[in-house]
């Protein structure tokens, strides 16, 4: 991945434990290093396709001196989080604050921090089955998107199920989206359990009805397990509903586990289902 690197811009803002600092101010270096595709750029000689660098700085400050944090630890959190949300281009930023006169007592050049964030891939498998089905997947799509965090890139084609376990049951609406998102895991599934708690999602019956269903059926090629899910999600390869429409959105994409690709998974399927 090719890189572009801003050093030591010089800001004064007001950003200190010290009520001193937030009063006063005092002098802060940023700096940071943009993981971006820069071919088109630089075969075409066109701004539009990088970043305008000088606009990026003016911004930076625009953003360093909106608020007054207590740790610069904030401070850079914020400035990495504002780039990756606004230059789509950017996957991956690498941020230092520097304060050169940072109140220690001591003798030294600066103390500083790094951050180091970028974009995840996650796929999140959906199904619905009561009420308005497509309407309830389009407003879970539209929350998601509305997290701020989390950006749905693409919808796969939405297919209608029988349902599975408990059968006595409506036929379900199902499909997957392929989201890039600054979340972890956690935190990713407590926005999802937030948008089926706006749905009226009830869980009353094991795998039976539901206005919104949302399952991390992937994330990056991480292989994890905690209180609230799974990943990769330990039946996606047994459902041609979570099959089909990822097959659709990303056919080649590798099973972390299982070692297959989707499309293998699919073929895997359909051949079970014909013995």
């Amino acid at each position: 991945m090719d890189k572009m690197y801003i050093r030591d811009l010089e800001i004064y803002g007001f950003h200190g434990v010290y009520e001193e600092e937030k009063k006063m101010g005092q002098r802060f270096l940023i700096s940071a290093e943009l993981f971006i595709d820069l071919s088109a750029a630089g075969k075409n000689d066109d701004l539009t396709k990088t970043v305008h660098y000088g606009q990026l700085c003016c911004e930076l400050e625009d953003e360093f001196k909106k608020e007054k944090y207590g740790l610069i630890e904030k401070a850079a959190e914020e400035l990495a989080k504002y780039i990756l949300l606004n230059y789509d281009l950017v996957q991956r930023v690498k941020l230092m604050v520097k304060k050169p006169w940072a109140p220690i007592g001591k003798p030294i050049k600066y103390a500083a921090v790094e951050v180091d964030r970028s974009w995840h891939k996650a796929y999140i498998g959906v199904g619905s089955n009561l009420g308005n089905k497509e309407e309830n997947i389009k407003g879970a799509i539209e929350r998601i998107n509305l997290s701020g965090l989390t950006k749905v890139i693409k919808v796969a084609d939405m297919y209608e199920t029988k349902p599975v376990g408990y059968i006595e049951q409506d036929d379900f609406l199902n499909t997957v989206l392929e989201i890039k998102t600054l979340l972890d895991p956690r935190e990713l599934i407590n926005i999802l359990l937030g948008v089926e708690k706006d749905l009226k999602r009830e869980r009353i019956i094991k795998w039976g009805p539901r206005t919104i269903d949302l399952d991390i059926l992937l994330y990056d090629d991480i292989v994890t397990n905690f209180e609230e899910a799974i990943i990769p999600h330990p039946r996606m390869h047994e459902r041609m509903f979570v099959l089909k429409p990822l097959s659709d959105l990303a056919p080649y994409l590798m099973h972390p586990v299982l070692n297959k690709r989707i499309y293998q998974l699919v073929e895997d399927m359909k051949n079970e289902i014909h013995r």
